[in-house]
């Protein structure tokens, strides 16, 4: 499964690649990059949306001091969020899960720029948290590192798609688990590493393909006679190969195998530690956006306008 990313579209850039016994990752066709999130609805000012909630591209402050406060803020909003929505019966996040989350997700993009920003920002957290935030800033930055910036015609390109429910993707993940002896949690990673839960469906520059980011080759041996767009049989399919080269026995050796580079195995690892840490993180990862770069920096494609 040899991979190169070369569209680790979630948070890097889109240009990756993924898995395959010779993996390389990617996804296919479906939607224009318009694509917004379920609860993408306008918000009334731009420093605060109904509910009081972080307004979609509200700006994201700099200094270690506040950076610190406002991660405190989202991190406490967005778990109560979490906790009302799964405790529910909606399907789809509510506006406030979706944005708070997004806004989770640039602090920690802003932080993953900037070891001495991060290292200021978690001396001012309380612990728990403090490990979180060390662990996405760290995992984001990984990813960043492994990214290049896109044009707007590749931009235009790229297709979008909402993701299934997050609970029927972690029921697939958690009957992998159960089949395979894989963590759901590793699973999980992978997915929100690879294609943001699924959200990007366009094939990788090296073939790559599904919500999983397989090769043909890769799909051929491990695919279980599957569909490779179809999650159910991709996660499946995941752990499998993962099975196949080493888990849950040697995790670093496994995601390795995925995806041939020590800042991508990094990434996936920092992730998976944190849902096993606080299964709520499942649902804000899941929230969380497709961002490319480009030559004047951030772009972001789906979400809460």
């Amino acid at each position: 499964m040899r991979s190169v990313h070369v569209m680790i579209a979630a948070s890097l850039v889109a240009v990756l690649a993924g898995c395959g016994g010779a993996a390389d990752g990617s996804a296919a066709p479906d939607r224009p990059a318009q694509a917004t999130a379920p609860s993408a609805t306008q918000t009334p000012s731009p420093e605060a949306g109904a509910m009081g909630v972080p307004a979609p591209d509200v700006r994201i402050p700099s200094d270690a001091v506040k950076l610190a406060d406002a991660l405190k803020k989202t991190t406490a909003a967005l778990n109560e969020a979490i906790d009302s929505w799964t405790k529910g019966s909606q399907e789809r996040p509510p506006q406030d899960v979706v944005l708070l989350s997004l806004h989770q997700q640039r602090i920690y993009r802003v932080m993953a720029r900037s070891t001495t920003l991060t290292q200021g920002v978690v001396r001012r957290l309380p612990k728990g948290l403090a490990a979180e935030a060390r662990d996405n800033a760290t995992a984001i930055g990984k990813l960043l590192s492994l990214a290049r910036p896109i044009s707007a015609a590749q931009r235009k390109r790229m297709r979008l798609v909402e993701p299934q429910p997050a609970e029927r993707l972690r029921g697939y993940m958690v009957r992998a688990e159960k089949r395979f002896g894989v963590e759901w949690e590793v699973l999980a990673a992978i997915m929100l590493v690879e294609t943001k839960f699924g959200r990007v469906r366009s094939a990788s520059s090296t073939g790559a393909q599904g919500p999983m980011q397989f090769m043909p080759g890769t799909w051929r041996q491990y695919g279980l006679g599957g569909n490779v767009q179809d999650a159910h049989d991709a996660v499946l399919a995941a752990a499998n190969y993962l099975k196949a080269s080493g888990a849950p026995r040697d995790y670093r050796r496994a995601v390795f195998a995925y995806n041939h580079d020590a800042r991508y195995v990094d990434a996936v690892l920092a992730h998976a530690r944190q849902i096993k840490r606080d299964s709520r993180s499942f649902y804000a990862y899941y929230n969380w956006q497709v961002f490319v770069l480009s030559a004047q920096g951030d772009v972001r494609l789906t979400g809460p306008r």
